[in-house]
């Protein structure tokens, strides 16, 4: 199974050294990657994410089983960070939060889609994006919610309400899925220009990001924190696809489902952590550092989880 290291997951995370040496030794500067990443999240991934949900077999995609197994894990992680983060490494509650937040965040569409397509082969991504539909907004939805009530500690259900339907439609990612959602279910038809504009923006999607991806994680350096961060990957990376593998399993999901649910639960600690933790002004080192740990350590879990799938 060494081929399947060398084939599927080494040539994602290539891209993604390429971007990290590339900035490292001056040839892209700070700036000019924040550019790359601000194309590919604010208006190529948005619309990758928008034709693919537009075009999505919805009965075939959104399977209960699929999305029960994968985000219960998802909440179990982000309740285990929490706890953990409290009670083992006696953090305030809204650190906790925040580093509950950098377990519940898998990296679905800058890892999981790349590594899925190679594994599986394109037709196989339909388990993919249903998870990522409703991705930002389960992950933000209950992040901020849970971040709003400690905070305000009750002050108010209006506040907490406005708060978490602002910071989510802001989100140009859950607007691409939203309009994606608006063309399927009305049976709109995105004229064939507009279409094949789309297609040729999706092409540079992923590269770019991925590419992006190395090149911001040269300014996060892993320091200090050390237990939180490794507990941070090993929730992610180990916990979150057992939890998932075994819903999964008892649920008798559909192969193809079976595999993308399990594949995006074993991905890497998203940039999204580190964005909520910069939101609030929380837990930042431990989010930046698990973000790049997850990432370089994931070579290694993506192919033991690749293996037990296959």
């Amino acid at each position: 199974m060494l081929q399947s290291l060398i084939d599927v997951i080494l040539p994602v995370f290539l891209v993604v050294v390429a971007g990290y040496l590339a900035t490292q030794r001056g040839f892209f500067t700070q700036p000019q990657i924040d550019g790359l990443m601000k194309f590919t999240q604010s208006f190529a991934i948005p619309c990758l994410l928008f034709r693919a949900i537009a075009n999505l077999d919805l009965s075939a995609g959104f399977d209960p089983k699929l999305l029960l197994s994968f985000y219960t894990g998802a909440a179990a992680c982000f309740c285990i960070g929490i706890i953990g983060a409290r009670l083992l490494f006696k953090r305030d509650w809204e650190d906790s939060v925040a580093i509950g937040f950098c377990c519940l965040f898998s990296n679905t569409v800058l890892l999981g889609l790349p590594i899925t397509e190679r594994a599986f082969g394109p037709d196989n991504l339909t388990g993919n994006y249903a998870i990522i539909a409703f991705h930002s907004p389960f992950c933000y939805g209950l992040g901020i919610t849970v971040m709003e009530i400690v905070r305000n500690r009750g002050a108010g259900g209006f506040k907490t309400v406005s708060s978490v339907l602002t910071a989510m439609f802001k989100n140009v990612l859950i607007l691409g899925i939203s309009l994606g959602f608006v063309f399927n279910l009305t049976g709109l038809v995105v004229p064939s220009a507009v279409d094949s504009a789309l297609q040729l923006l999706i092409r540079a999607a992923l590269p770019t990001a991925l590419f992006a991806l190395g090149g911001v994680l040269v300014q996060y350096r892993p320091e200090g924190d050390l237990r939180t961060i490794l507990f941070v990957c090993f929730t992610t990376l180990m916990i979150h696809p057992a939890i998932v593998w075994t819903l999964g399993s008892s649920l008798n999901l559909k192969m193809d489902l079976f595999r993308s649910a399990v594949l995006n639960g074993a991905m890497a600690t998203g940039f999204n952590g580190y964005i909520f933790a910069n939101m609030y002004g929380r837990a930042k080192r431990v989010a930046a550092s698990s973000v790049l740990i997850a990432t370089a350590a994931s070579v290694f879990t993506v192919w033991f989880w690749l293996l037990v799938l296959s």
